[in-house]
């Protein structure tokens, strides 16, 4: 079974609506970790039905080294992202984690990826899933 973290912070709005469609278009076939930058985040992230929830740096840290695949916004590789709540050892752990990292472009940190269209966060989750279908034969 794949093993997959996602990772977001503040309230969990991302990481919410990932969760919810991966569990949508895939059942309990893989395994889904919360990972929140905080506890709220963690939180609404359980809400749609992840199998575990963790929060905090060391949480990160350690949990990333454990699955297959990250998920999150691109900013979980950017130290001091999201208003200051994603540390630099954050960033480093998923960075430096051997597991597949799938990021979505989405613009918070003033950071511009060129060569990406700009799309809204269902589009961007459709390719995601799309992507995971493909990849790991889900």
């Amino acid at each position: 079974m794949i093993k997959i973290a996602v990772i977001d912070g503040q309230g969990g709005g991302i990481g919410s609506f990932i969760i919810k469609s991966l569990r949508e278009a895939f059942g309990d076939k893989i395994e889904i970790l919360a990972l929140g930058t905080n506890a709220a985040a963690t939180a609404n992230m359980m809400k749609c039905k992840a199998n575990k929830g963790a929060s905090g740096e060391n949480a990160i840290a350690w949990n990333v080294k454990k699955v297959d695949v990250i998920i999150g916004p691109l900013s979980i590789l950017v130290a001091n992202a999201m208003m200051g709540e994603l540390t630099s050892k954050m960033a480093e752990a998923v960075g430096s984690s051997s597991a597949k990292k799938i990021l979505l472009p989405i613009n918070q940190e003033g950071i511009e990826v060129i060569g990406v269209v700009k799309e809204p966060l269902p589009h961007l989750v459709e390719k995601l899933i799309l992507h995971i279908r493909e990849e790991f034969n889900v």
